[in-house]
């Protein structure tokens, strides 16, 4: 959730950048070129604890997810030793 938390808080960075950049007099497609360079600017600057926290949560995701690659990869070996002792020790035909 601390991922949708930061990408809301840098559209919200945009969007305000575009409206103070219309207010300022810029139009066109320059408005929203230079919304997303000042946008990008001030997260960097703006949102770390976010950016910090979010970066955390999707390597929690990611360590979680290995761990339950690694599982599953030992239960399917198991299952896999299991099916083959059953095939090898049954009747041939």
């Amino acid at each position: 959730m601390p991922f949708v938390l930061y990408s809301l808080y840098r559209v919200a960075l945009i969007v305000v950048a575009a409206v103070v950049l219309y207010l300022v007099g810029m139009r066109g497609w320059l408005l929203g070129v230079v919304a997303v360079v000042v946008a990008l600017c001030a997260s960097y600057l703006l949102l770390n604890g976010p950016r910090t926290r979010a970066g955390a949560y999707l390597a929690e995701r990611r360590e979680h997810r290995k761990a339950l690659a690694a599982a599953n990869a030992v239960e399917r070996s198991e299952d896999e030793q299991e099916e083959d002792a059953q095939v090898d020790g049954g009747p041939t035909g």
